[in-house]
C-alpha cells in the first residue's frame, strides 16, 4: 500500500474517536491563555499513544514530535485551542457547559484535527520521509497571539515548512479554499482618550465638549481610508467601543474610544498610526481639547508561500478532487496569528469547508449557534497530513 493511501486509512480508522474528542473540547471551552484543561486532555492522549511532547510554564501550548530520524527534515502542523467569551445558543448534546464561553470559531475542530494528524502519522512514522511537529497553540483570539509564545518556545526550530487550516462556513463540506499570496489582513488595535472640560449642558461655551470632539474625530478618522489611502490597497478602520459622559445635562469632559485597523499592505499599515494621530491632534487643537492616542500592532498580514500552496493543492486533490478546490482569489480583512509562523518559514494556510445545511453548520463564526460538520474533520486531517508528507519528501530530496 502506498504511503498516501496508508495515512488516509489510518485517519479513517480513528475518525470516530476524533469526533468524540472534538465534542469533548466543544463542551469544555477555555478562553485565551486559560487552556489548562485542554492541555491536560491533549497530554493524556499523547501519553497514551507514546508520542513525545513538550509543555511550558509560561503558557498552555503543547509541542508534539513525530520523530523518525532527527537527521531528517521536519514539517510542522498547527492547531489552535482557545474559545471565545460568548454564550452558546445550541441544543446540541455537546453544547458548552461553561456559561459565557463557547467554541464559536471552530478551534475545537482545529485541535481535534491536529490530534488526529499526530495519532495517524505516529502510527506510520517509520514510513515517513522525515519528522512532523504538531503545534497545539493557545491564545489565537487575542492581539498578542499565542503564535509568538510558541515561536519563542522553539516551535519552528529546524522546521522547513508549516501548514494550518481554519474551518469555513462559507464553503460546503467537501470543499477547501486556497489562496496564493496575501490571504488575510494584518490586525491591529487602537484606542484614544479625549479630554475636555465639564460645564452645565445649558452653557456649553463654558466647557470643552469631549463628546463633540470625539464625534468630529471619529468622522475624520473614517475618511482616512476613503481619501488618504490608495483604493487598490484595502484597509479598514473601525471604532467598536465608545464610552463617556455622566448625565444628559452635563458637558462631558472625557471620552474613550477603541477600535481595530485591518490592512493587507505593509507600507499602508505603517502609515496609518501617524495618519490617525495627526487627525486627532488637529481636531483637538482646533477645539482646545487634549488627547492620548495608543496603537498596538498585532499579527501581520497572512501571506502564503506560493510553492507550499501548490503542494497543498496536490494533497487536497487526493482528498476532495479538483471539484473541491476553490480559489478564494481575494484576501479577507480578518486576522490570523498563523501569519507569524509564515514570516519565519514557508507554509500555507487554507479554509476547510464545513457548511452542511442539513446539520445546521452554515452559520458564520462568532455566532452563538456556530457549529462544525464533523465530516469535515477527516478531510482536514487527510489534507494536512498529505501536505506534510509531500513537503517532507521534497525537503528530503533537497538535502
Amino acid at each position: 500500500m502506498q504511503l498516501h493511501q496508508e495515512i488516509q486509512r489510518e485517519i479513517d480508522g480513528i475518525f470516530d474517536r476524533i469526533v468524540q474528542i472534538r465534542h469533548d473540547l466543544h463542551a469544555n471551552p477555555e478562553l485565551s491563555g486559560q487552556e489548562k484543561e485542554t492541555r491536560l486532555l491533549i497530554r493524556s492522549i499523547l501519553e497514551a499513544e507514546g508520542i513525545p511532547f513538550r509543555t511550558f510554564e509560561e503558557h498552555y501550548g503543547v509541542i508534539a514530535e513525530i520523530v523518525k530520524d532527527p537527521s531528517l527534515p521536519t514539517v510542522a502542523i498547527r492547531g489552535d485551542m482557545d474559545a471565545l467569551p460568548m454564550p452558546e445558543n445550541s441544543a446540541k448534546p455537546y453544547a458548552s457547559k461553561k456559561e459565557g464561553i463557547m467554541h464559536a470559531c471552530g478551534h475545537d475542530a482545529h485541535t481535534a484535527v491536529a490530534l488526529g494528524c499526530a495519532l495517524a502519522l505516529n502510527r506510520i512514522k517509520e514510513r515517513l520521509p522525515g519528522n512532523v511537529r504538531i503545534l497545539f497553540q493557545p491564545a489565537e483570539e487575542v492581539l498578542e497571539g499565542g503564535s509568538s509564545q510558541m515561536i519563542e518556545a522553539g516551535a519552528l526550530e529546524g522546521v522547513s515548512a508549516i501548514f494550518g487550516l481554519h474551518v469555513y462556513p462559507y464553503l460546503r463540506t467537501g470543499q477547501i479554499g486556497y489562496k496564493y499570496g496575501v490571504m488575510m489582513a494584518a490586525s491591529d488595535t487602537f484606542s484614544f482618550d479625549i479630554y475636555g472640560k465639564t460645564a452645565h449642558g445649558a452653557r456649553p461655551h463654558e466647557g470643552i465638549d469631549a463628546v463633540l470632539v470625539t464625534a468630529m474625530a471619529i468622522n475624520s478618522l473614517n475618511h482616512i481610508v476613503s481619501r488618504r489611502i490608495d483604493p487598490i490597497h484595502p484597509a479598514v478602520i473601525s471604532m467598536g467601543k465608545i464610552e463617556g459622559g455622566n448625565a444628559p445635562n452635563v458637558i462631558c469632559d472625557f471620552v474613550t474610544v477603541a477600535g481595530t485597523v485591518r490592512t493587507v499592505n505593509a507600507s499602508v499599515r505603517e502609515k496609518i498610526p501617524e495618519m490617525m494621530e495627526t487627525t486627532l491632534k488637529g481636531i483637538c487643537e482646533a477645539m482646545d481639547a487634549k488627547y492620548h492616542f495608543r496603537y498596538e500592532f498585532g499579527p501581520p498580514e497572512l501571506k502564503n508561500n506560493d510553492h507550499m500552496v501548490d503542494l497543498l493543492k496536490e494533497a487536497a486533490r487526493e482528498v476532495v478532487g479538483e471539484q473541491g478546490l476553490v480559489d478564494l482569489i481575494d484576501p479577507v480583512m480578518g486576522g490570523e496569528d498563523f501569519a507569524r509562523y509564515l514570516q519565519q518559514v514557508p507554509g500555507a494556510f487554507f479554509r476547510l469547508g464545513i457548511c452542511n445545511e442539513a446539520k445546521g453548520t452554515c452559520i458564520p463564526q462568532h455566532n452563538t449557534r456556530f457549529d462544525v460538520d464533523d465530516d469535515a474533520l477527516a478531510i482536514g486531517m487527510k489534507i494536512l497530513s498529505l501536505a506534510a508528507i509531500r513537503a517532507l519528501k521534497e525537503a528530503h530530496h533537497a538535502t
